[in-house]
């Protein structure tokens, strides 16, 4: 990982100073491809996924150089679903076999992830507590664990998935903001207004197909 680090050190230097804080050409790409991504998402558009890849890479590099441990190992996760995500999008069926649509979850699948995000959590935050030397374990576990959900909302297509992405984001900003990485701050601020947006624009989508 040093190595990786290392080989990486051109796009870790200061391309401007925000708030106090150092932001790095690495930062500013990936913030650039996140945004887009997010547009393509909203759009319902599978050329997001790719954008998706390399995004979680460059944000892999940063947030592993800023201790955050479980938000890297997250962006690798990311990373690999994306590809099952693109897949999905452009060749994966529903339970009665037509291609996938918008839609919402059953109550029943609803209380199912709760569950499962009350179980990750803890678990999360356990093994980055006794494995890692990160200072924020319980912090950076929560959405990291809460992610991994929207990213299977988003992967299946479920409308919840935007209100995933509110709950993430907003404890993202705070989590990027005690590490003073303050782009990604920005980057993830307008995450929370545009997942409002997406949540609406994917509502629209779903009565449409209803109608």
């Amino acid at each position: 990982m040093d190595t990786l680090l290392q080989s990486l050190q051109p796009l870790f230097a200061t391309a401007f100073t925000l708030w106090g804080e150092p932001v790095s050409g690495l930062e500013i790409i990936a913030f650039v491809l996140a945004l887009q991504m997010v547009l393509l998402n909203m759009r319902v558009n599978a050329w997001a996924w790719p954008l998706a890849i390399v995004s979680s890479l460059l944000y892999f590099a940063l947030f592993w150089n800023s201790r955050l441990y479980g938000d890297a190992g997250l962006q690798i996760f990311f990373a690999v679903v994306a590809l099952w995500g693109w897949w999905q999008w452009l060749r994966g069926t529903q339970a009665d076999g037509h291609a996938l649509q918008v839609r919402e979850l059953r109550a029943r699948g609803r209380w199912l992830l709760l569950a499962a995000l009350y179980a990750a959590w803890p678990a999360t935050g356990w093994f980055l507590k006794h494995y890692t030397d990160t200072d924020v374990p319980w912090w950076d576990a929560f959405p990291t664990a809460a992610s991994v959900i929207g990213q299977w909302l988003l992967g299946r297509k479920y409308v919840e998935n935007w209100l995933a992405w509110i709950v993430v984001n907003v404890v993202s900003v705070a989590l990027f903001a005690y590490k003073g990485l303050w782009l990604t701050v920005l980057l993830y601020s307008l995450f929370i207004v545009m997942s409002f947006y997406g949540w609406r624009a994917w509502r629209r989508l779903l009565r449409a197909d209803l109608a």
